[in-house]
């Protein structure tokens, strides 16, 4: 694989995997947006989201693996259905949605659900955790990082830091599953980036380890003030993603 044979860049992509990771596993989000930015300079386009998927998911796994006994798995389960009927819809769409479009979308529907109202006496019915696992699985097979997105579902729910980083963590992981056995199905070849994917997630299990570490000493209405941050920063992103692409 050429690029596994640049050793500078292999170190690289590894480093930036590890700091990203620490990033997500610290903060809760915004490390695979990032890491999909730093990808998409150096990657062949028709590999960028295949790849940076295999990469998130070995992340948000061992995330999972490592905040286990917080994840709500009843959210999971209901995420888990949505998002097969999300990957499924996905397997039969042949046209490219038009990416500005996609990016205006999902910017304004995180800032909705981060700043919107929040119901008092009610959290999001199962349906509602089928929709979103359908929606998000969909649209991250044409953007990829829709780390945010689930973010704004998970954040929805009130939970305190760990269990908002363990659900979140695992719902990506079997996103991701999802994506991977998607492009799978229509043909692309993930052997000859394996070397490098694998170096990455050991990059990133490192960045996660010490990530969780900050996390258990950041207070809870500190660790919620910088996820709105981070993430309303990431809308912000894409927003401006989106008027340069109509231009």
């Amino acid at each position: 694989m050429p690029i596994f044979e640049n050793i500078e860049l292999t170190f690289l992509l590894t480093l930036a995997a590890a700091i990203t990771s620490f990033m997500t596993a610290a903060m809760g989000i915004g490390g695979g947006v990032l890491l999909l930015a730093i990808l998409a300079s150096t990657l062949p386009p028709a590999a960028l989201i295949p790849v940076h998927g295999l990469v998130q998911l070995g992340s948000n796994g061992n995330r999972a693996w490592m905040t286990r006994s917080h994840i709500d798995w009843s959210m999971v389960i209901f995420f888990g259905v949505g998002a097969l009927l999300g990957a499924t819809a996905a397997s039969f769409i042949v046209i490219q949605l038009p990416l500005h479009l996609i990016q205006l979308s999902v910017a304004l529907f995180i800032l909705f659900l981060v700043w919107g109202p929040t119901p008092k006496a009610q959290q999001m019915s199962d349906k509602g955790h089928i929709l979103a696992g359908a929606g998000t699985t969909l649209v991250s097979m044409f953007v990829g990082a829709t780390g945010p997105l689930v973010a704004g579902f998970v954040h929805r729910q009130s939970y305190d830091k760990l269990t908002a980083t363990s659900t979140l963590a695992t719902c990506m992981s079997l996103q991701h599953c999802l994506k991977m056995a998607v492009f799978t199905l229509i043909g692309f070849s993930f052997w000859q980036w394996l070397p490098l994917v694998a170096l990455m997630i050991l990059g990133g299990m490192l960045g996660t380890w010490l990530g969780l570490k900050m996390l258990n000493k950041i207070p809870q209405h500190h660790f919620r003030k910088i996820f709105r941050f981070v993430i309303t920063l990431l809308a912000i992103r894409l927003l401006w993603q989106a008027f340069l692409s109509f231009n």
